[in-house]
Order: structure tokens, then sequence, then C-alpha cells
């Protein structure tokens, strides 16, 4: 049939390249495309990777595979990572409020945990209404210790937000926070009263950045836009508050416990605090 069309080719040649097994290469290639689809298959938020984070999940699974092994798969598979958008500000200065000074001054940076916490929420646009999430994250170890989702952007969900990033602290051993720095944007909410007299309570200094500056919390704002990159914008549409926290739920348990950062070397926030305090019990003298 080659020939019929002026191709002229070998019969010998033909069957041979029909019989010719897949090379090694190939193989290699189908095993280690499965191997990723079986992982977004088994968490979803995977899809959400691009070529090195997979690379690096893959080597912290104990696969040896080369980065531009998964660079060139990605690219023949049409697989692209999640993409972030410009964000919508959502809390609202209160220029008539007092507000505690800028701590931070834009140096998002910590020299051991529990010294820095950034704080800010978000919305979701759901069937039922719009809900807000409010997250706070340690700097240290780039770990969200405190979120919740409500429906009304008020003082509760900010307060219900930092009582859950005291309890996760105090479930591992830390009664005390003092020396530790709150830090948020201006936002009504943060700069209550209620919220505020509830740092000092516990020993905390709050920490507010400046009106105006974009990047005032700059941090805390990057961590949120992978939020919605990674889990708001794809997995809609959002029924209500329920199915908004049940799927957060998840996305916080993997990002601390899967997701690696760049800022951690590429380990996870949980790898790197475990990695963090094993390293300072080797150091504590034991007699």
């Amino acid at each position: 049939m080659l020939s019929e069309h002026g191709i002229k080719i070998a019969p010998s040649t033909y069957y041979e390249n029909v019989a010719r097994r897949p090379s090694k290469r190939a193989l290699r290639d189908a095993e280690i495309v499965a191997l990723i689809v079986a992982e977004r298959a088994r968490q979803k938020l995977l899809a959400r990777f691009g070529a090195r984070k997979m690379w690096l999940h893959l080597r912290g699974k104990g696969h040896d595979v080369a980065r531009c092994t998964i660079e060139r798969l990605y690219a023949e598979q049409g697989w692209v990572g999640a993409l972030r958008l410009k964000k919508v500000r959502t809390t609202i200065p209160d220029e008539s409020a007092d507000r505690p000074a800028d701590l931070v001054d834009r140096q998002f940076f910590a020299n051991r945990p529990n010294q820095l916490w950034v704080a800010d929420f978000t919305y979701v646009a759901t069937w039922s209404g719009t809900v807000y999430v409010a997250f706070i994250f340690d700097v240290f170890f780039r770990r969200i210790v405190g979120w919740r989702a409500a429906t009304r952007m008020t003082t509760d969900l900010v307060l219900d937000t930092l009582e859950h990033a005291i309890w996760t602290r105090r479930q591992a051993g830390v009664d005390d926070l003092s020396g530790l720095i709150h830090h948020t944007d201006a936002g009504s909410q943060y700069v209550s009263f209620a919220f505020t007299q509830r740092l000092i309570d516990e020993g905390v200094d709050p920490s507010v950045g400046s009106v105006g500056d974009a990047y005032d919390n700059a941090l805390a704002e990057s961590q949120i836009g992978l939020y919605k990159a990674e889990l708001i914008r794809p997995e809609g549409p959002w029924r209500g508050v329920e199915h908004v926290e049940l799927e957060t739920l998840n996305w916080v348990d993997f990002f601390n416990s899967e997701r690696p950062h760049e800022a951690l070397d590429d380990l996870t926030p949980v790898a790197a605090e475990e990695l963090h305090y094993a390293a300072r019990n080797e150091l504590t003298p034991t007699g």
C-alpha cells in the first residue's frame, strides 16, 4: 500500500517495524504516566500541581524520576498546574478605629515557630450566598494553624480562626505564645476591640499593616491565592457553607501535609515542623 503512494520501503523493513517492541523509554514513560494518573485520582488536589511540584511529590514518595522527564510528559499529556488570578480585596479598613502599629514592615520571615503569624480571609460565591473563609499561617513553617468559614464577614469569623490557631498550638504542647506577632491588614474585623483584646490576653503582639500599602500583608494574600487557584475556582460551583467547609478541610490537610514549599527547601509544612523539632530535641541535653 505504501508503494502505491510512491513510498518505497522493503517489506522486511515494514514487518520488522510492526513487530518491534516498545522501547525502554516508552515503557518507562507509560509507567510514570500511570503513576501520575493514579496519584491524581487518589488526591484530586494533586491535579493542580505543575511539573516541578509533581516531580517533588513523586521523589518524596520514593520514585526515582528526573524532573525533565516529568516536564516532557506533562507537555505531552497537556497537563498544567493551577494559575493564580489577581486577588479581590475583602477586608475594608476602618479609618476611625485605633489600630496597632505595623511590627512587620513587609519583612515576612521568622527565625523560629510561633514568632510570626499572618492572617487574612477571602470570599467564595455559592448557590446559597457568599461564604467567607479566614486563615492564619505560621510564617516559619508556612503552616495553616487556624481556619474558619462563615456566612458573615464579622469579628466572630476572625476570632474563631484565632481560637482555632491557639488550640492547634496547645495540642502540640505550646501553651505560652508570648512574643508572638499576629499580623493582618487594616480590616475592621482585625482592629476591633474584641479581637485585639483576645491577642493581648494570650500575650500576643498585634500588628496591622499600613493602609494603602499593596504589600502590607503580602504573604497571607499569596497563600490564600493558592487556596483560590487550587481549590475554589477549579472545584465550583459551590452549594453553600457546609460544602466549602468540607472541601477546605481537605485542602488544608493537603496544604500542610502534601504540598511542598520552595521556602521550606521543598518540604511540606508538616515535614519541616517535624524535622525542626527532631533536630532541636537532639541538641537538648538529656541529663
